[in-house]
């Protein structure tokens, strides 16, 4: 096993040998495309639709219904044990309740997913199952990056979709960490702590640009869909709100792009 070094630049510019400086650097690329994304700058516009948001939801159940249980998992794994935080971090619950306000008790059979969020959590399956420590690339850059930019995310969504409450925005709301910024320093250093050899450093690295480019792809000739409760997402032709993107693909993992670029470069 390899020795973790400081987190820090060297005198050259270079960075360190720690897992959350080196994974930082390997998405650059991909978090520069994330952030100039027409989905991004309209979300932050406020362009947003209560059938986009609902479908965002059901996106995000699947996402996190994978991500936490193969975490859940793998949580004795050497890899996964120091960045496990379930109740300060885990997602699934305020999901669940964000879609029961908005879908009623019922909300389980209203459910639709896009293709493309299946396949990532299909993805987070796999590696939960055949390689664990892969889960770290994405447990930081889905975790870290909704904690940074949850606040502001929560403002613009409730306002976009004209609540008089935060009622359906639990998502966005962290209880158990009492300071973001003291909390994402103690995550990185838990990060920085795993012991990984070098074959398996590269793949984490490989695994966390995977995860940004699962949250940019986007699908030609999506279809309309309708919700369980009748309303409809047009994802097969342009919106005002999202003008150049497919909208099934993106807005089902629009939460996770604009985060990303939101918050955890900010880091």
């Amino acid at each position: 096993m390899e020795t973790m070094k400081s987190a820090r630049t060297n005198e050259t510019g270079d960075i360190g040998s720690d897992l959350s400086e080196q994974v930082k650097a390997a998405t650059k690329d991909s978090h520069v495309r994330a952030e100039n994304t027409q989905l991004m700058l309209s979300y932050q516009k406020g362009d947003i639709t209560l059938p986009q948001y609902k479908v965002l939801l059901c996106s995000l159940h699947e996402i996190y219904k994978a991500l936490e249980e193969e975490l859940d998992r793998n949580s004795a794994h050497p890899a996964v044990a120091p960045i496990y935080f379930p109740q300060e971090l885990a997602r699934l619950e305020t999901l669940e309740r964000d879609l029961e306000h908005f879908l009623g008790s019922d909300w389980r059979k209203k459910v639709v997913v896009p293709g493309a969020t299946h396949r990532y959590q299909q993805r987070l399956r796999r590696i939960g199952k055949e390689r664990p420590e892969l889960l770290v690339a994405h447990a930081y850059t889905r975790y870290l990056g909704d904690l940074s930019g949850g606040q502001v995310l929560g403002k613009i969504t409730q306002k976009s979709l004209g609540l008089s409450s935060k009622e359906g925005l639990s998502f966005f709301s962290f209880p158990g960490v009492s300071s973001a910024n003291r909390f994402k320093q103690l995550y990185r250093s838990r990060m920085n702590s795993i012991e990984l050899t070098e074959e398996e450093r590269a793949a984490v690295l490989e695994e966390a640009v995977a995860a940004f480019e699962l949250n940019i792809q986007s699908h030609r000739n999506l279809v309309t869909t309708e919700m369980g409760d009748g309303s409809k997402v047009n994802v097969g032709q342009k919106t005002s709100a999202f003008p150049s993107l497919p909208i099934m693909h993106t807005v089902g993992l629009c939460v996770a792009l604009i985060t990303i670029g939101l918050g955890i470069y900010s880091l």
